[in-house]
């Protein structure tokens, strides 16, 4: 990861409490310690946060809570040929006439290049789909009410009476922090709360993860991994995760990174 966006990753989580500790950071960034050591002593200096024994902390409060993990885009920089090639496969799914979720991220927004010539009704959380396709397609959109998160670019709400319970759907198309034995795992309880109440309204479930969310861990879990119809990844992911799924009996569709570059 470069020098700017890492920084840029430590910006945003020390607005996101008192203090941001070096490990945290480490496992935001998947940089060393040393490096993370040497990103905040150079933001210090710049008069960007402050350095704190252990870690870092904002120079102001936040003026808005934010979510935990990284910010849209950084992570539309990282893995893009995989999530281009797991889109593709996602977008084969949609049919003209269907009513579905896409989940906000940037896995699933990937798919908005794929989808422009569809007709369908399109249920979502995320800024950047919802302004893509409002511009160069005609599907039908959707949006629920609830709280702008910039970083994100997402909208999402802890209340029960928003527009997400009068939308039935026959898929849900959405990513994930990472996976493991037990599931499907997020890294921010606002998230998962929001991601629950859409996975109600779904009658199958599709996950487009690519293989690096196979090494990913979090401690809060979305939903097992028997809630998942069809899980999307690329050609990296190892046979054990393979493996592990099918055994949960999700259906596992691997993405050729090659092919899909070569169709453009």
């Amino acid at each position: 990861m470069h020098e700017l966006e890492r920084q840029k990753i430590i910006l945003s989580a020390v607005q996101d409490k008192p203090v941001a500790t070096v490990a945290e950071l480490v496992a935001l960034t998947n940089a060393s310690e040393a490096t993370i050591r040497r990103d905040i002593a150079a933001l210090h200096m710049a008069k960007k946060l402050k350095r704190v024994r252990g870690g870092a902390e904002a120079l102001l409060p936040p003026t808005q809570s934010s979510l935990a993990g990284r910010p849209f885009s950084v992570n539309k920089s990282m893995h893009v040929a995989e999530k281009r090639a797991i889109a593709r496969e996602a977008a084969a799914l949609c049919n003209d006439g269907d009513d579905v979720i896409i989940n906000g991220g940037t896995s699933t927004y990937e798919m908005v290049h794929m989808l422009v010539n569809k007709r369908m009704h399109i249920c979502t959380n995320s800024f950047p789909i919802a302004e893509h396709l409002l511009q160069h397609s005609k599907n039908q959109l959707t949006l629920p009410g609830g709280t702008i998160y910039r970083e994100q670019n997402i909208i999402l709400s802890p209340y029960e009476n928003d527009v997400t319970r009068n939308f039935c759907a026959h898929r849900m198309f959405m990513g994930a922090h990472s996976i493991g034995r037990l599931g499907l795992m997020e890294s921010d309880p606002l998230v998962i709360q929001s991601e629950q109440k859409l996975l109600g309204q779904a009658d199958e479930l599709v996950v487009l993860a690519d293989a690096s969310k196979f090494r990913r861990r979090s401690a809060l879990l979305l939903c097992p991994l028997e809630r998942i119809d069809v899980l999307i990844t690329d050609d990296r992911v190892e046979d054990a995760s393979v493996n592990l799924l099918e055994a949960a009996g999700v259906s596992v569709v691997v993405a050729s990174v090659s092919a899909a570059a070569s169709t453009g």
